[in-house]
């Protein structure tokens, strides 16, 4: 019976440590700032006359 309780403890315990650690991980991403969204190359366009 002790087996069975271990176990069962076990499997509890590293549900709420992967509970936890996927809340940290999401936690550590919205905490990062938002990069910025610009090119690194831009090309002038020439007029398109008709």
């Amino acid at each position: 019976m002790s087996r069975l309780l271990a176990t069962c403890l076990t499997v509890a315990l590293a549900a709420v440590l992967a509970v936890g650690t996927a809340y940290g991980v999401v936690a550590l991403l919205e905490a990062a700032p938002d990069q910025p969204n610009t090119p690194l190359i831009t090309y002038e366009q020439a007029d398109q006359g008709s």
